[in-house]
């Protein structure tokens, strides 16, 4: 028993422990308007930055990072046009060059990756190369646009509940003001300077919430500057 308590207690201290903290706020859960900050320790490394949420704002993601709330607020779900609200890790970084300068492990998108989210296929919320069979539901992570010239896989639902939402990234914005189908947007020279910075040996994160959590994300990480 008692082995059992030491190996939980060392998980939740590893869950928590962070180097670099990507903080996003917005006024209200169904704002789709946002500000990203960046921490490392309790130093903001880069001015703030303006972002882009999900059209209907935010709703509970699936994390194993727990942040506590009311349980009967919503909760993100495949297709919502909503960002993912709570505390996420910051896996890797793709894009579309060959190399990228990063300390995070790069996916460079080729013409025949894809990220999935038919719900029911074994690879859901997953990126990967095109099978033979197509999945019902999926994305290219080399798109026509932009959008994923460069960007961030945020580990959201990572044991694939069914419909719990999929693909989840920061990347670049199609326009300031656009929001997005459940990522998190901004302008390419921002998030090139965020994907300069993270070092995946500093267990990055991400915090997406709305202002009313701040408290309670203080609380876990009392190193933040929470001054508007």
């Amino acid at each position: 028993m008692l082995k059992t308590f030491l190996i939980t207690i060392n998980l939740q201290i590893f869950l928590y422990a962070t180097n670099q903290i990507v903080l996003v706020v917005n006024e209200k859960e169904n704002s789709s308007k946002a500000i990203l900050r960046c921490f490392e320790g309790n130093k903001q490394i880069f001015k703030d930055i303006d972002v882009n949420l999900g059209k209907y704002g935010l709703a509970w993601g699936i994390s194993d990072i727990s942040l506590s709330h009311d349980k009967n607020e919503p909760q993100k779900r495949e297709g919502d046009k909503k960002a993912p609200l709570g505390i996420f890790h910051l896996t890797s970084v793709f894009g579309y060059a060959p190399t990228v300068k990063t300390k995070m492990p790069y996916i460079h998108a080729t013409k025949d990756l894809i990220c999935v989210d038919t719900s029911t296929h074994k690879n859901y919320n997953q990126i990967i190369t095109m099978p033979t069979k197509k999945p019902k539901s999926f994305e290219y992570m080399r798109r026509d646009d932009a959008q994923y010239q460069l960007g961030i896989v945020v580990e959201h639902n990572k044991q694939q509940q069914p419909l719990g939402g999929s693909c989840i990234f920061l990347h670049v914005q199609k326009k300031p003001d656009a929001p997005t189908a459940g990522c998190t947007s901004m302008r390419y020279e921002d998030i090139k300077k965020i994907v300069g910075w993270l070092d995946k040996e500093k267990n990055p994160i991400l915090i997406q919430v709305p202002k009313k959590y701040l408290d309670a994300v203080q609380k876990l990480y009392p190193e933040l500057s929470m001054s508007p």
